[in-house]
């Protein structure tokens, strides 16, 4: 009869023999009071041997194990981290075979370390378990010879991580409750630190958005930076509930169901930020797969000229919001910045003397001194009732999260022709063609015309990384052919091309920037929109008027070296 295998580490601590079940109670509750994860309470009472919690650890994970003792590092492997790194993570490279790095880890649940040694060695990693003091005493040896020893190893591995401080936007002592009772439920160790690795390598990588992606045979986990999804080290597979449930007390959630998708937020401080985490539930075929959008204030431009924008689309910008009446249309793709650009212009015009209220779905900022309203389907609050109220609070400035149907849309331009400076969002690929959209929401082009300050189509290109672009000896008068640009726009510059090194995780950008294609509304303009003429022909009209396409600007950061052609390219599209 085989012997049984897995279960928590409880479980297995018991099943072991190290524990019985009085006494890992006991311990799991002197752990959580001492703060420390119970397997490093186990040791540090010397209750249990490292190598002992090093096979729990195995069995638990399903992550073979590996004795040090007689073990001789490789030099070249270990001189492909930093001892700093090593010592941190607590890690020893073994063995290399083609891309992928056999290492061996006190703290297999250490997702970060994980992803500083793939990032260091742009390899791929497979972790072996092994006992903590094995690992401690075999890179001392290493080192002793070294005469720039620097920080003693047990010293380094003492240093405690950054604080990680995580709440609830409604917390009280309820969910406080709900939260310990999870962890007891889920063996809080593992989880709770998986959770805040998570956390905390999106706030120092700078991602925009978390994806925890549940699938067959592995929870695949994926951070959005600078536009791209990287992947990351995978949790354990059988983690998958638990880190899910943590997500969904954490946010506010209801645990219990997971028939229909559900929305939260999360407030957290670390590394000097504090920020929210917008959170979705989506019920898939293999669980639950949480999205979480990172919204750091701190990130916010406090003005348009902070934006960086090229000079045409600044001056039109700052023309069009020092208007004390009209309508301000800001198109684009979702994620195109869109937002970013509407707050930073309501960040200007924040005086003390102007009313400002918004409606938004969700409200993404908390932005100070200004009025904003939640919008809130459910009870009958949408868009275009918010607006209607709104008008009755007397306001100089509008912002409308979104123009999604005719009815806002009318309320709208109503506004703008009666006084107000109203701000909104379309989903439209350029400019022009948010004169298209709004007449067909049944907008009269004669109130069109007449309300109209400025339409504006952005995209966020990415930036190549400054440490590694390198110049781009041949054209690829193929790609440039099919999109139809004429190779001679780039004589007499330098075209660079993204390489990748360990600073951008080898995607060769690092950073984005909005590019802004913007029509202001001018007597010719205006004059075409009571013609009814297509946002098409507008478009080349305003085009001989000097206005610059998107495609355009790209090209005009490609040749100052801010991106490369598949760069702007990829960002702007043929059109």
């Amino acid at each position: 009869m085989s012997r049984k295998t897995g279960g928590t580490i409880g479980e297995i601590l018991i099943r072991r023999g190290i524990l019985t079940a009085d006494s890992l109670k006991e311990a799991s509750d002197a752990a959580k009071a001492a703060g420390m994860p119970l397997e490093q309470y186990l040791t540090h009472k010397q209750i249990a041997s490292s190598v002992d919690i090093a096979l729990v650890l195995s069995e638990y994970l399903k992550i073979p194990p590996i004795c040090l003792a007689h073990f001789s590092p490789n030099g070249q492997l270990m001189d492909l981290l930093t001892r700093e790194t090593i010592t941190r993570c607590r890690a020893v490279p073994l063995s290399r075979l083609g891309d992928s790095i056999t290492v061996a880890m006190g703290d297999p649940f250490d997702i970060l370390a994980l992803e500083t040694l793939k990032i260091q060695t742009g390899l791929a990693i497979s972790p072996l378990v092994a006992a903590e003091n094995e690992i401690v005493e075999l890179l001392e040896r290493y080192y002793a010879g070294q005469s720039d020893s620097g920080a003693n190893v047990e010293d380094i591995l003492k240093e405690a991580d950054a604080d990680l401080e995580i709440g609830h936007e409604k917390a009280d002592d309820e969910d406080g409750d709900s939260i310990e009772m999870m962890i007891e439920s889920t063996e809080s160790a593992p989880v709770v630190r998986m959770v805040n690795a998570m956390l905390l390598e999106s706030l120092r990588t700078g991602a925009s958005d978390i994806h925890l992606e549940p699938q067959e045979k592995k929870l695949r986990l994926r951070y959005r930076i600078d536009g791209s999804l990287q992947e990351s080290p995978s949790p354990p597979k059988n983690l998958q509930g638990a880190i899910i449930s943590r997500f969904k007390i954490m946010s506010g959630m209801d645990i219990s169901e997971r028939r229909i998708p559900q929305d939260g937020r999360i407030k957290i401080r670390a590394i000097g930020k504090e920020v929210d985490l917008r959170v979705n539930t989506l019920p898939t075929i293999f669980g639950e797969k949480i999205v979480m959008r990172i919204l750091d204030k701190s990130a916010l431009f406090p003005n348009l000229a902070a934006l960086g924008l090229d000079e045409q689309a600044y001056k039109a910008m700052k023309y069009a919001i020092s208007q004390p009446h009209g309508i301000i249309l800001v198109t684009g793709p979702t994620g195109s910045g869109k937002t970013t650009t509407l707050y930073s212009c309501l960040m200007e015009m924040n005086k003390p003397d102007v009313n400002i209220i918004t409606c938004e779905d969700p409200v993404e900022y908390q932005l100070s001194g200004i009025n904003q309203v939640q919008i809130n389907s459910f009870v009958g609050l949408d868009f275009a009732a918010a607006l209607r109220s709104v008008l009755r609070q007397s306001p100089d400035i509008i912002l409308v999260g979104e123009t999604r149907d005719n009815e806002t849309a009318g309320i709208g331009i109503k506004a703008a022709l009666t006084g107000h400076l109203v701000l909104s969002t379309l989903h439209t690929n350029d400019a022009c063609g948010a004169i298209t959209r709004l007449t067909d929401m049944d907008v009269e082009p004669s109130l069109l015309a007449s309300s109209l300050v400025l339409a504006q189509a952005q995209r966020l290109l990415r930036k190549l990384c400054s440490a590694c672009k390198k110049e781009q000896k041949n054209l690829p008068l193929e790609q440039l052919k099919a999109y139809g640009i004429d190779p001679d726009f780039f004589k007499g510059t330098t075209v660079f091309q993204a390489v990748g090194c360990p600073r951008c995780h080898n995607s060769g950008y690092k950073g984005r920037a909005a590019i802004m294609e913007v029509l202001t509304v001018n007597k010719e303009v205006r004059y075409d929109i009571l013609k009814g003429i297509s946002s098409k022909e507008i478009a080349i009209k305003a085009k001989d008027r000097g206005m610059l396409m998107l495609k355009d600007i790209g090209l005009i950061k490609v040749k100052d070296g801010v991106t490369s052609i598949d760069g702007a390219l990829e960002c702007t599209g043929g059109e």
